[in-house]
């Protein structure tokens, strides 16, 4: 029976490349920073206008910045969790500071006429379709 030794060190430098490329990867991009998927976001159509519906638990109305521009929507914002000092942490797994998340959305959309609701830590976005974007019937003759 022939044995075959491999190098420890060859695998100690897979196993970093693998967790490098993991930490890469939005994968762990869960936090509230300027890139990865925070906010968690639904979108979806009803009709011809789109929906956008974001989770913010803890941020104050104030704190956050919509804005709509060329088909994209920004959601910016800050998530501040306040301790008197004095006290201290035996644990501490909620996520504060700034996030920034920009989304596509693949139609024109008429900022006039959008409107924003935020209750109970839900941000919910109206985004009507641009006129202009609508698909038009042509007679045929």
């Amino acid at each position: 029976m022939i044995m075959r030794m491999t190098d420890p060190f060859q695998a100690l430098l897979a196993l970093q490349r693998e967790l490098d490329s993991t930490y890469r990867s939005d994968w762990f991009g869960s936090g509230t920073t300027s890139s990865g998927s925070y906010p968690l976001i639904n979108v979806f159509r009803k009709g011809e206008d789109f929906v956008v519906v974001a989770e913010l638990p803890g941020v104050d109305k104030g704190d956050l910045d919509v804005q709509i521009k060329d088909g994209y929507v920004r959601i910016a914002g800050k998530k501040t969790i306040a301790y008197d000092g004095k006290q201290s942490a035996h644990r501490r797994e909620r996520q504060s500071g700034a996030f920034d998340r920009t989304l596509r959305i693949p139609a024109q959309i008429d900022s006039s006429k959008a409107k924003a609701e935020f209750r109970n830590g839900v941000l919910s976005l109206l985004l009507p379709r641009a006129e202009a974007d609508k698909p038009r019937s042509v007679p045929i003759g």
